[in-house]
């Protein structure tokens, strides 16, 4: 009796479900009454399979969107450090979010403010940048120590002197406020929430997060992988003029052309990011500066990439998530290419007891992209350096990143 009470259900489930959507095809957002594997019907009783409402997710503060695709990773620029560690090498990545700007002084003293309330004291001692990488024996930025994190004038710079470890904290609690808040705006008073829903009825029980199947939470905020970050710096999108696929060239900078000047219309001639023009020369001559800035600056300041992204040269090199290794270019996939240890490359081929020097371990990080105090070379977005994660300068800042869920575009 079971078995035609269940092919009953299963037919019956067929014509239903053929109407649940316009297309007669079930959709994550509509997958229908029914379900389309077994014909039972969804949440018919508590022991039934339950499919929350679901309607694609809000995109995160702070993102934009990156659509992914093929691109030539590695290096334009002429190797002078002679390490052949960014060898060219077609890979696809595959589309994700990034943040519009590099994370600012404001938006770390709000994760400061939020973990003095809700965390322990040492907590809130291990999340503060270290001011002191201003300090210079033979110079004068005793200023910036005391002044650059906390005065209002520099409350959208880059945050500095944050290590890669502090980065990675800062993405962790910023996915679980952003979750908190958009939590409390699907359930607050029977409202519309930002999911398109009406609140109550998915409200998880109290002291409980929403779970991933809810539908009620963005992915991870993290630092973007070398492979990310170096694609989106590149924004190839803006070369790309026809329908076949075609790119009718490769860009040394995050802009067309091979000068660091804007060569078109009324900025022409301005510099295109900040960073260091020669030695000595931080910024142009009194009364006709050109880039402006003798340290960090705005972090809209400089024209953004084809992608909308500012400053993926210059301002400050930004973390990314990958341990470094000389050979990641031919290690890694070409799909999605990351390094998360030292598969393939142990840390022992560079270990500095055996009478030779070393820094390369499972303890450095990548960053990229160039800074304020940086030459030229480095704003090219092939060009590669890293430092230890606990570390942390007045030159290296970060941005996040986020997974593209639920959609192959």
């Amino acid at each position: 009796m079971k078995l035609i009470k269940y092919l009953s259900v299963a037919v019956v489930g067929g014509f239903l479900l053929g109407s649940c959507s316009k297309g007669g095809q079930p959709t994550s957002t509509n997958p229908g009454a029914y379900s389309s594997a077994t014909g039972i019907e969804y949440g018919e009783d508590e022991e039934a399979f339950d499919v929350p409402e679901y309607a694609e997710f809000p995109q995160g503060p702070g993102l934009v969107f990156i659509e992914g695709g093929r691109t030539v990773l590695g290096s334009m620029e002429e190797d002078i450090a002679m390490t052949r560690d960014n060898v060219e090498r077609t890979v696809t990545v595959a589309s994700f979010y990034m943040d519009e700007t590099e994370v600012a002084n404001i938006h770390w003293l709000e994760y400061l403010h939020y973990l003095k309330k809700d965390s322990l004291p040492e907590v809130y001692q291990a999340a503060l940048p270290d001011t002191t990488v201003w300090s210079r024996q033979l110079s004068f930025n005793d200023p910036y120590v005391t002044y650059y994190l906390r005065y209002p004038g520099f409350r959208f710079f880059p945050v500095v002197g944050v290590s890669w470890l502090q980065a990675n904290d800062f993405c962790i609690w910023r996915t679980a406020k952003v979750n908190e808040n958009f939590a409390a705006q699907e359930s607050g008073g029977g409202r519309r929430g930002l999911f398109g829903r009406g609140g109550g009825n998915e409200e998880p029980a109290e002291g409980t997060a929403p779970s991933i199947e809810s539908g009620l939470v963005l992915p991870n905020y993290r630092l973007p992988t070398e492979a990310e970050w170096e694609y989106a710096a590149q924004a190839m999108i803006g070369t790309q003029y026809t329908e076949d696929e075609n790119q009718n060239n490769r860009r040394l900078y995050p802009w067309d052309g091979h000068q660091v000047r804007n060569p078109y219309g009324k900025e022409m001639g301005k510099f295109m990011a900040n960073f260091k023009r020669g030695r000595g020369d931080y910024a142009g001559i009194a009364g006709s500066l050109n880039d402006g800035a003798m340290i960090t600056d705005y972090i809209y300041s400089y024209p953004p990439n084809d992608f909308g992204l500012y400053n993926m040269a210059g301002n400050v090199n930004e973390w990314v998530q990958d341990i470094y290794r000389p050979l990641s270019y031919q290690d890694v996939e070409d799909l999605n290419p990351f390094r998360r240890d030292g598969y393939l490359d142990d840390a022992e081929n560079y270990d500095s007891s055996e009478g030779f020097h070393s820094l390369v371990n499972d303890e450095v990080r990548v960053f990229k992209g160039g800074s304020w105090k940086d030459v030229a070379y480095w704003l090219s977005p092939g060009t590669r350096r890293f430092m230890a994660q606990d570390s942390a300068t007045a030159t290296i800042g970060f941005r996040c990143a986020m997974i593209n869920a639920g959609s192959n575009r």
